[in-house]
């Protein structure tokens, strides 16, 4: 018979609870074995992760068989009513209910313990499979029978000095790539690894750092609670225009101002900085620390702040006063989070309540002065701002600083100064024009010059217009020359129609003759032979410029006759009059526009393609080639910029923003 030397105290039903289904996720459950080991007045904790296990080993103070029984196993054993500081090291016991080591099951099937004292030999291994097992029979028997965990021959303890080994196999979670993610998320859980606090954890032989905790490098801006925690700004590495400063930490509970709390919040650049590229670790958040462990995921979730501040902090506090040996746990069943109606919690939500309400305030500052700084770095910008003066150029200021803080590329920023400078130019414009009721015949002079402003104002918004133009003819013709047009035109041509036409600004709204036209060309289109349907993109109706137009694309490589094509646009034209004809409008224009990639197959002359193109033009058709919608449209847009020499002075300083920025 073999010998139970080791007995779980626990009720199995609650063993299934807390254990199995306490954590769901590796660093968490690794986090309770090394708060243990610190814990265990250990040194330095290995955690060695292979294939198939993981194994955990410190050099504490270990375990014998009373201490296996009465404190290991015994789940909901109360550490600190033993012992409220280790004996070596005199260190705060994290320690506190006795769960903490269930949470192994949560990632194993089979749990070894390996463990040394005085240098007597102890181990025992323990199934998740086993427990399930007799959970089940209890309960089919209505009994609670005890688990024994197996108890282990000292020839297979593999630990030879004071310590304890934790062995986890029959792993339910990957351990590919693993290390890294774990070495990471252990450090971003611990404040007290390191040599400052004589306690080393090493992954696969490499010891954690502060550094992997890989976000400190992001800062730009950092809030630190109390002196202690000015080392931090060391390792932000602050450049000479970012900033550090101090909040203070002072707690206030029910009239007890003898609390504190200390760490830091910052904020970064961007807030995608906070986006953890390995894994699924979101940084913009708050954690709590508590003696030197997470307490709590993120505090910041409690606040309903909107603010666009907050898309950009990460902090940690380290509060210590929530968990003090003499007051009630605060933490919840789970250990993932405290227990948040306590008085001590809602107390540390004021602190970093108040604290949140100054970095809001210093935040938008600074964003708005770094703003106006990266605006004037484009040297037309500068010069403008300094001809302003007094609430003008206050307010241009402010603008630009916001604009600084939107997160946008290059391209989007310098588009969104130029609307900045023409707003703030029409709006002096504006103010100018108001004063023409005051002048008098002999300011004659003055008029002539506000009139003048009036059209300088006017063709700094066309030459605006005209250069996003240039730039979309730009982007449509690369995908011309990469020839991946269909989805280019169909995404760009119901935008921009005038690619097609310069005189089509916009299309006019006709929303009862577009459906029911609509509605008629796709019957037309469901009768299309299948070589039809797959030559053509996409037929639409539209209003444009008082005319009724009908505009089929061809895909790029469709060969068709000038017969074949009238053929196919002429049923349209027919549906078009009939809807025209319903509401009396029968008489209208219509204009059909045919954009091809290749020439029509009767086009083999010169004289063939005019023949052709004179034939089509009766029948108010109009046949145009990829190739031609770009280059002429291009060319038209392109000749207004080069001719329009003379331009004045906002005209001029939009272009100079242009210039300055691509250079």
């Amino acid at each position: 018979m073999i010998e139970e030397k080791y007995e779980m105290s626990i009720t199995l039903n609650v063993l299934n609870h807390l254990g199995i289904n306490l954590y769901s996720n590796v660093p968490a459950v690794l986090s309770e074995v090394v708060a243990n080991s610190w814990d265990a007045d250990a040194s330095v904790v290995n955690i060695k992760i292979e294939p198939k296990s993981i194994t955990i080993t410190d050099d504490g103070h270990g375990m014998d068989e009373v201490d296996i029984n009465k404190k290991y196993l015994n789940v909901g054993y109360k550490k600190r009513d033993d012992t409220k500081v280790t004996a070596k090291f005199n260190r705060p016991v994290m320690g506190r209910k006795g769960i903490g080591k269930l949470s192994l099951f949560s990632i194993a099937d089979t749990i070894e313990i390996h463990t040394v004292k005085s240098g007597n030999k102890y181990g025992f291994r323990m199934s998740a499979k086993d427990i399930e097992n007799l959970t089940e029979q209890n309960n089919r028997n209505k009994e609670n029978k005890s688990y024994y965990p197996e108890s282990l021959d000292d020839t297979h303890i593999t630990l030879d000095d004071n310590g304890t080994k934790i062995v986890l196999t029959n792993i339910k979670k990957r351990t590919s790539n693993l290390e890294s993610y774990l070495r990471k998320r252990i450090a971003r859980r611990f404040s007290i690894i390191g040599d400052e606090y004589t306690f080393s954890v090493n992954i696969n032989g490499e010891p954690i750092q502060i550094t992997d905790r890989d976000y400190f490098h992001k800062m730009r801006y950092l809030w630190y609670f109390g002196d202690k925690s000015e080392e931090y700004i060391d390792l932000c590495q602050l450049e000479k225009d970012e900033f550090a400063e101090k909040i203070d930490g002072a707690i206030d509970i029910e009239g007890d101002t003898q609390h504190s709390v200390t760490g830091w919040i910052g904020t970064v650049q961007k807030s995608g900085d906070l986006t953890d590229k390995e894994g699924d670790e979101n940084l913009n958040k708050i954690v709590i620390m508590v003696r030197g462990k997470l307490a709590q995921e993120d505090i910041l979730e409690d606040f309903r702040e909107g603010g666009l501040y907050t898309k950009y902090l990460i902090g940690e506090i380290h509060a210590d006063f929530l968990d003090q040996n003499n007051e009630p746990d605060i933490a919840t069943s789970n250990r993932q989070e405290i227990i948040k109606d306590d008085p001590r919690y809602l107390a540390l939500r004021d602190r970093v309540n108040s604290a949140l309400k100054i970095i809001e305030k210093k935040w938008l500052a600074r964003q708005k002065k770094k703003g106006v700084i990266d605006a004037r770095k484009i040297p037309a910008i500068d010069k403008w701002l300094d001809t302003m003066r007094g609430d003008k150029k206050e307010n241009a200021e402010a603008i630009l600083g916001k604009i600084g803080q939107l997160e946008l590329d290059d391209h989007q920023r310098v588009d969104l100064y130029k609307h900045c400078v023409l707003a703030f130019e029409n709006l002096m414009y504006r103010e100018r024009l108001s004063m023409l009721e005051n002048l008098t015949p002999e300011n004659s002079a003055e008029i002539t010059k506000i009139f003048a402003e009036h059209a300088d104002v006017e063709a700094s918004h066309y030459y605006k217009i005209v250069n996003e133009r240039l730039h979309v003819i730009e982007v449509f013709s690369k995908h011309v020359e990469d020839n991946v047009l269909e989805k280019v035109i169909q995404e760009y041509l119901p935008k921009h129609f005038w690619l097609l036409d310069p005189s089509w600004e916009r299309a006019s709204d006709h929303m009862y003759i577009e459906q029911n036209v609509t509605t008629a060309f796709d019957v037309i289109s469901e009768k299309l032979t299948d070589e039809e349907r797959k030559g053509r993109i996409d037929i639409r109706y539209k209003k444009m410029a008082g005319q009724n137009v009908i505009i089929e694309l061809k895909r790029p490589g469709v060969k068709i006759s000038e017969s074949a094509l009238w053929e196919q646009v002429s049923k349209y034209r027919t549906a078009l009059e009939k809807q025209l004809n319903l509401i009396g409008a029968g008489d209208d224009p219509i204009e059909i526009l045919c954009v091809v990639g290749e020439e029509l197959t009767d086009w083999t002359t010169t004289q063939n393609r005019q023949m052709s193109k004179d034939s089509l033009d009766r029948k108010n058709t109009r046949v145009l080639l990829y190739r031609e919608l770009i280059q002429e449209a291009y060319q038209s847009y392109k000749e207004f910029l080069e001719k329009k020499e003379d331009v004045g002075r906002i005209c001029e300083l939009i272009k100079n923003i242009d210039i300055e920025f691509s250079t």
